[in-house]
C-alpha cells in the first residue's frame, strides 16, 4: 500500500523533471503510484495557482456522519422497548412501547392501528408484539378470538384460553361486578358497576334491533336494571329480560309510570336481548360465571371460534360486546399494570353503529385506563365502508382512526392506495413504499415520524405464529 502523501503547491510553470522531483521527495523517494494520483489529485484555481490536494480516505463514527448526511436514516425510538425487527433504512435495532413513547410525548396517544391484506404477516406482528412485551411486564387480553388463533399463544405464554360455544360448558355472566379496586370506594364502584352494565345493555339492543333506542325504550331499560340490581347482588341477562316484559310496579310507580304501558315500551328491547337467553347465543351469556378472570394472569384470550365458520357478523359482535364487559373490571383497575387490548378480525364488527360507540369510549379512555387498544383489519377500505360519508358510523369509524397515534401498514393492494393515503395522510414515498412491502415488513408511522421495519422472528415464533399450516 502506498504511503501517505503530502499536499505541495507546484508553479504553474514547472517542467515534467521538476514535477517528477517533487513528487518522489513527498513520497519519501518512492514514486508515487500513477493511478492513485489521478483519483486523489483535486485541481482548484487559487489566486493565479494551481492547487494539488493528496488525502487520506477519512473514517467517522455514525454520530459525526449522521451530521454530515442527514436525512437518510435516524436514530430511531431509543432501546426503552419491544424489541421489534431491524429498521430497514439505518439498519439498526427497531423497538417500541406506546407507554414509553407517551411520556416522552412521541405519541398522543397508546392505540395501534395495524392493517394488511391476507398472508402480509399483520398476525405474526402483533403476536410477536405481545409476546414479547410480556416480558416487561405488559399483559394481554383478547376479547374476542374468532378463528382461535391466540389459543395456542397464550398456552404457551402461561396464560388462559377461555373458550365459548353453543354447547361448551363455559358460560360468562357480562353483568358481573368484578373485584372492587382498592383505590375505588364502595358507593363510587356502584355507580361504576351501574354505569358499565347498564351501557353493555343498551349495545345488546342497539345491535339487535339494529336502530339506536327511542326515549321510552331507555326509560324501561333502566328500570329494569334497577328492578333486578335491587333485588340481587349479582345480576344477569335472563332477569333483566324478565323485568323488561313484567315490570314491577313499585319501580314504575316511582317513576310516575304505569306498568302496562312501561310493559309495552320495553317489549321490543326484550325481544332483542332474549336472543342471548333463547336464541343462537344460548348457554354463553345466560347465567352465572363459570370460570372467573385472573388478572395476574399475562394474557387471556377468549376463544369464539367454536361458534363456528359460519357465524354471522352479529353473534361476533354481541359476543364482543359481552366478553369486553366481562373483561372492564379487570381493565379498569389502576392497579391493573399496562395492557394490550387486541380486536382480531375488528373489520366484522365495525359495521355496527353501537359497538363502534363503545369501542369509542374505550379508545377515549385508554390513557387513563393505561391501555393499548389494537385494531387489526385488512384494509383501510374496511373503515370506510361502515356507512355513507357523512353518517354516524362513518364518524365513529374514522374517529377511531384518528385516536391511533401508531399506524402499522404492510402491504396493500394497488387498488387501495389511494384511500389508505387519503385517510391517513400518507406522502408518496410513503405510499410506494406500503405497495411493494414483502412479507413481514411494515410501514411504522407515528406523528411525523415513519419506519420501515423488517419484523426478525426466533425459530420458535415461526412455529407459534403460524397461521398457513393448513395450506
Amino acid at each position: 500500500m502506498a504511503r501517505r502523501q503530502s499536499g505541495y503547491y507546484e508553479p504553474v510553470g514547472a517542467d515534467r523533471e521538476t514535477r517528477r522531483a517533487n513528487r518522489k521527495a513527498s513520497c519519501g523517494g518512492q514514486p508515487a503510484p500513477k493511478e492513485q494520483a489521478n483519483d486523489l489529485e483535486a485541481k482548484v484555481p487559487y489566486d493565479g495557482r494551481r492547487l494539488r490536494l493528496l488525502v487520506d480516505a477519512h473514517r467517522a463514527t455514525t454520530r459525526i456522519l449522521r451530521v454530515a448526511y442527514p436525512f437518510l436514516a435516524e436514530g430511531g425510538l431509543g432501546a426503552n422497548g419491544t424489541y421489534i425487527g431491524a429498521d430497514v433504512f439505518s439498519g439498526g435495532s427497531f423497538v417500541y412501547d406506546p407507554w414509553v413513547l407517551y411520556q416522552s410525548r412521541v405519541i398522543t396517544n397508546p392505540n395501534v392501528l395495524l392493517a394488511g391484506v391476507i398472508g402480509s404477516g399483520k398476525s405474526t406482528t402483533a403476536k410477536a408484539l405481545i409476546t414479547r412485551s410480556i416480558a416487561l411486564g405488559h399483559k394481554a387480553y383478547i376479547p374476542c378470538d374468532p378463528k382461535g388463533e391466540w389459543t395456542p399463544v397464550a398456552n404457551a405464554m402461561g396464560g388462559a384460553a377461555i373458550k365459548l360455544g353453543p354447547g361448551l360448558p363455559t358460560r360468562l355472566n357480562p353483568l358481573d361486578a368484578g373485584q372492587r379496586p382498592a383505590l375505588v370506594d364502595s358507593d363510587e364502584w356502584e355507580r361504576i358497576v351501574w354505569s358499565r352494565r347498564r351501557a353493555l345493555l343498551g349495545t345488546l339492543a342497539e345491535s339487535t334491533l339494529g336502530r339506536p333506542l327511542a326515549a321510552v325504550e331507555h326509560t324501561a331499560l333502566d328500570l329494569a336494571l334497577e328492578t333486578v340490581s335491587s333485588q340481587v347482588e349479582s345480576p344477569t341477562i335472563p332477569d333483566v329480560v324478565v323485568a323488561l316484559f313484567t315490570p314491577d310496579p313499585a319501580w314504575a310507580d316511582r317513576a310516575g309510570l304505569k306498568t302496562i304501558s312501561l310493559s309495552t315500551d320495553g317489549r321490543e328491547v326484550a325481544h332483542a336481548i332474549r336472543r342471548l337467553v333463547h336464541g343462537d347465543l344460548s348457554g354463553m351469556f345466560d347465567g352465572p360465571s363459570t370460570t372467573e378472570f385472573d388478572p395476574m394472569l399475562p394474557i387471556v384470550t377468549l376463544d369464539s371460534s367454536w361458534l363456528g365458520t359460519g357465524a354471522n357478523d352479529q353473534a361476533l359482535r354481541l359476543t364482543l360486546a359481552c366478553a369486553s364487559s366481562w373483561l372492564e373490571a379487570a381493565v379498569a383497575d389502576p392497579a391493573g399494570g399496562n395492557r394490550y387490548i387486541v380486536y382480531d378480525e375488528g373489520w366484522r364488527v365495525m359495521r355496527d353503529p353501537a359497538l363502534l360507540r363503545r369501542m369509542q369510549e374505550q379508545w377515549k379512555l385508554s390513557r387513563a385506563w393505561g391501555v393499548s387498544n389494537i385494531l387489526i383489519v385488512h384494509r383501510l377500505s374496511d373503515l370506510a365502508a361502515v356507512g355513507d360519508l357523512g353518517s354516524e358510523a362513518r364518524g365513529l369509524a374514522e374517529g377511531l382512526l384518528a385516536d391511533c397515534s401508531t399506524r402499522i401498514m404492510l402491504r396493500q393492494e394497488p387498488d387501495q392506495l389511494a384511500q389508505t393515503a387519503s385517510l391517513l395522510g400518507l406522502t408518496d414515498v410513503e405510499i410506494a413504499t406500503i405497495a411493494k412491502l414483502p412479507k413481514g415488513r411494515a410501514l411504522w408511522r407515528l406523528p411525523n415520524r415513519s419506519f420501515v421495519v423488517q419484523l426478525v422472528r426466533h425459530a420458535r415464533e415461526v412455529e407459534l405464529f403460524d397461521t398457513d399450516a393448513r395450506m
